[in-house]
């Protein structure tokens, strides 16, 4: 019997590179290698130079679409078995993307979502993320679906925090990955909960480069990581729940 080819994945990047490099850092943490040949078959196709998605969804820009469909054909046509998206913004146009792709691709909003049902009781998310994600309702519907309540920081705290640390002068998007940016993101996960949130969703894969679980009175839902650890159980490797398969020293 021949051995059995193993899935190649694709990553859809650049939406930013810096949480693209985050993803493929977590799909190799989480993978229980004893040498190279354990680690999954990664294509990575990075192009920082797809149209702003906010832009789009605020009317404010042109359509992202173009891009991503030629990227997901891309990754596609160089093998991939199947997509991963690190950004949470771009999975508004989700459905589109599915159609569009000639492999799987994974829907990471549904990911975030179950791991929030994992908890349990949860009766009220908060959310923070990008203005276009929160503008674009995609976590509300989902949730409201499921009869889950959603807060949302309100405008001066989503443009000066939110935004602010994510595409500011010195956000995150930049290369700021540090601790400046991670208060101003705890402060509106604090005036979430205030709101009540019993959980926080970090809607935006650059969130968790600077805010940390420990950080936030509630659990903290990092989208990346559920992206990650369905990329990794996708691929057919069984990582169960616990914490990734490398220390982090």
């Amino acid at each position: 019997m021949e051995p059995k080819t193993p899935v190649v994945v694709g990553i859809l990047g650049g939406l930013g590179p810096w949480a693209t490099l985050d993803l493929y850092r977590r799909i190799l943490e989480l993978t229980p290698a004893r040498e190279d040949q354990d680690h999954l078959h990664v294509i990575i196709d990075s192009n920082p130079h797809v149209p702003d998605r906010t832009a789009a969804i605020l009317g404010e820009g042109e359509s992202p679409m173009p891009a991503l469909a030629a990227g997901l054909r891309r990754l596609a046509d160089a093998g991939a078995g199947f997509i991963a998206i690190p950004c949470n913004t771009a999975h508004h146009w989700i459905e589109e993307l599915v159609r569009q792709s000639p492999v799987p691709v994974v829907d990471m909003v549904a990911e975030a979502v179950a791991a929030v049902q994992a908890l349990g009781s949860v009766t009220c998310v908060g959310l923070l993320a990008t203005t276009g994600t929160i503008r674009s309702g995609l976590y509300r519907r989902r949730f409201e679906e499921r009869g889950v309540a959603m807060v949302v920081p309100d405008e001066p705290v989503q443009a000066d925090a939110v935004m602010g640390a994510i595409f500011g002068p010195t956000g995150i998007k930049v290369g700021h990955m540090n601790e400046a940016n991670g208060r101003l993101l705890k402060g509106a996960a604090d005036a979430l909960v205030a709101a009540g949130a019993q959980a926080i969703i970090a809607g935006c894969t650059e969130i968790p480069l600077v805010l940390r679980p420990d950080d936030v009175s509630v659990p903290l839902i990092d989208t990346q990581d559920c992206l990650a650890r369905a990329v990794v159980r996708r691929a057919g490797i069984d990582i169960g729940d616990g914490e990734p398969a490398r220390d982090k020293e």
